[in-house]
């Protein structure tokens, strides 16, 4: 059985280290995981028609919205947060299903005190959806802040001075700023707002501490990257595949 990851930059992921070890532990030598780089995601249906022998297939950045509209089906998940990082083959039918939800529940739920009730999601993708939809399962009012502000539950980066911050004591990147190898980069943001209060999230796991949880650090925030959030999130893509 073949399984693997499509994106448009690979090289940050563990994926593929996570689930070779995988299958060295349950005796699978059958198994082989496999990165495939798209330059777009029009490649998806070739994907499929040549590798006929395709399990189960993650997906990661840019494509976690874009690949609906080539999927024979979606799960209830991912149909509602409108974004798929987990896809099933069967005789080439395909299933999108949304784990990123499941992964960061479980992930950051063991985290949150009292206090934790507004939220700033930086970023708007599929990942960033997926964020927005569990904290609304948990009833944390949360806003998503994009540098192209659409109204609504979406805001500028400008709009994000030391008061938002004070007010927001639970701040969730669910860009890929920071993520190797262009560690240098992060979100603009008043960083000395923050407090011990304050809760930082980061779904970028690839360097452990990126420079936004290092400022956060910084100035006393609790900080968490996401390699907690990718081995769950991981271990129910298999229990899907493997259904």
């Amino acid at each position: 059985m073949k399984f693997g990851l499509i994106g448009d930059t690979l090289k940050h992921s563990f994926s593929k280290e996570y689930f070779e070890k995988k299958f060295l532990d349950l005796k699978m030598p059958h198994c082989s995981y496999h990165n495939f780089e798209f330059g777009s995601i029009e490649e998806f249906p070739a994907l499929i028609k040549t590798h006929r022998d395709l399990r189960g297939i993650n997906v990661t950045s840019p494509y976690k919205e874009e690949v609906i509209p080539y999927l024979d089906e979606l799960g209830e998940m991912a149909e509602e947060i409108g974004a798929v990082n987990t896809i099933k083959v069967i005789n080439a039918h395909t299933t999108g299903y949304n784990t990123d939800a499941y992964g960061f529940q479980r992930a950051i739920r063991p985290l949150l005190n009292d206090h934790h009730t507004n939220a700033l999601v930086l970023g708007t993708g599929g990942a960033a959806e997926a964020v927005g939809y569990v904290l609304e399962k948990l009833g944390i009012e949360y806003h998503f802040v994009s540098r192209e502000p659409e109204g609504g539950k979406t805001i500028g980066y400008d709009d994000v001075d030391e008061y938002l911050i004070a007010d927001n004591l639970l701040i969730v990147n669910a860009t890929p700023l920071g993520r190797f190898p262009d560690v240098k980069t992060f979100a603009r943001m008043p960083y000395s707002a923050l407090s011990e209060d304050h809760l930082l999230f980061d779904l970028v796991y690839n360097p452990a501490e990126t420079e936004f949880l290092r400022k956060g650090r910084e100035f006393g925030a609790q900080t968490v990257n996401g390699l907690d959030m990718l081995h769950i999130q991981a271990e129910r893509s298999w229990e899907i595949w493997m259904e």
